[in-house]
Parts: C-alpha cells; sequence; structure tokens
C-alpha cells in the first residue's frame, strides 16, 4: 500500500460491505492522514451515528498513533459514549504503507443503544441479572491509557476536550496554576498528540493564560527532557 489516495476504491469496497453485513446502525468510516487534521475523513457511510461527514476531523486516538504515543496497529472491539448519548461498539484499524508509515484509519462504529435497551428489558423480565446498563472496565481500557475515545466532526471542539482533560489531569484550575502545574498540563497535550492540530498552539496558550513564547519555551524543555521537577 502506498497511500489512501491510490487504494481508496479498493478500500471502500470493503467500507461498503460491512455496512451492507451490519445495516443503518454501522457507521464506517476512512481516514486519511495525507489530509489536515481538521479535514482526514475522506469517505463515510452511515455518518449519522455519529452525525460526522466527509471533510470532517479525526479523533484523539488517532492523534497519539501519529505522534508515536501508542505503538498500536489496532484498537478492536472498545465502548465509546459519544456526546449524543448514544453508545457504539468501535474497532479502529490503523492502515499503514510499504515502508511502515501511518497513512489513515479504518474506523467501524456500531449503534448499539437499542441492543442495550432490549437487553435490559429481556433481563428485566427474566430476572437473570442486574439489569442496570454497565460498562466493562476493560471495556474502557483501551490505547489512550484509560482515556475515552472523543468522536466529533470539529477538530476546534476536539482540541477543547483534549485542554479540559489535560486541565484535569493537572487536578487544579489554572488560575492557580504555577509553571510546574502549567507544563505537566501541556506535557499530557503533547503526549496526545494535540500539537499535530494546525494553530492548536493559540488555543492552548489562551487556556494556559501565557504567552505563545512562553508554551514553545515549555515545549522546548518537555522535549529535551529537561523539566525534572514535577511527576508525571
Amino acid at each position: 500500500m502506498r497511500d489512501i489516495a491510490s487504494e481508496r476504491e479498493m478500500l471502500e469496497k470493503i467500507m461498503k460491505g460491512i455496512a451492507e453485513q451490519f445495516g443503518k446502525n454501522c457507521e464506517v468510516c476512512l481516514h486519511d492522514y495525507a489530509q489536515p487534521y481538521d479535514h482526514t475523513i475522506v469517505s463515510i457511510i452511515n455518518g449519522e451515528v455519529t452525525g460526522r461527514k466527509v471533510g470532517d476531523c479525526g479523533t484523539n486516538f488517532g492523534l497519539q498513533i501519529m505522534q508515536g504515543t501508542s505503538s498500536e496497529e489496532g484498537q478492536y472491539n472498545y465502548i465509546t459514549q459519544i456526546k449524543n448519548g448514544k453508545t457504539i461498539r468501535s474497532t479502529s484499524i490503523y492502515l499503514k504503507n510499504d515502508e511502515g508509515a501511518l497513512i489513515g484509519c479504518l474506523c467501524i462504529n456500531f449503534d448499539i443503544t437499542d441492543l442495550i435497551m432490549a437487553k435490559n428489558v429481556l433481563e428485566g423480565v427474566t430476572y437473570s441479572y442486574d439489569y442496570k446498563t454497565q460498562v466493562s472496565e476493560n471495556k474502557k481500557e483501551n490505547l489512550s491509557g484509560g482515556d475515552s475515545e472523543v468522536i466529533t466532526g470539529d477538530v476546534n471542539e476536539l482540541l477543547d476536550t483534549l485542554i479540559q482533560k489535560s486541565i484535569q489531569s493537572v487536578g487544579m484550575p489554572v488560575g492557580l496554576m504555577g509553571k510546574d502545574e502549567k507544563i505537566k498540563g501541556i506535557r499530557y497535550l503533547e503526549n496526545k498528540g494535540v500539537f499535530l492540530i494546525k494553530k492548536s498552539s493559540e488555543r492552548v496558550a489562551q487556556f494556559y493564560d501565557i504567552s505563545k513564547y512562553t508554551l514553545y519555551n515549555y515545549l522546548e524543555e518537555i522535549r529535551s527532557g529537561n523539566h525534572n521537577s514535577c511527576t508525571y
């Protein structure tokens, strides 16, 4: 495989087969990482499952693979709760070229919300189980080290969500943070591949109430390994 564009016809045949097999509740999505990250979706079937369309952005999982903070070949059969309240069972297959470089991703997102409701009704009638909907902790574990996948068509929403997660990882509001705490939050974003997103530095600097110059200095410390005053 050379690139997504040259293999797109074959990949779209596979996508159609998957979507036809599982029906309208199964979204199949193709990302081309040769495109800017805010426009990686080049083909999608049943996009109403997640509300995305061609030209929308990738997820945080793709950023981590591109950043090199995860060496996964793919992530299979994991559960994601998306913003519209649906529960989906997902598989992400990372596509590489002949040299082993990441070039794209084929994603399957199957909406199991109705199936969970049906399961709960059946269990309530038969009294076989506690029919409260539960997602086991092992299904929550994924390539992000326990983070959930952020599925959205808007790269700015993806970026804002990851910034909020970085602030949560520090455990205090930005107004109370000193340099060490801000570097801890920015390290989180670096590990998640946030700075692969075009113009992300402006938004990160704004959220952390620092100048872009200060942000670049913090990133230089993080990338050089010179900042050791915090435990990360």
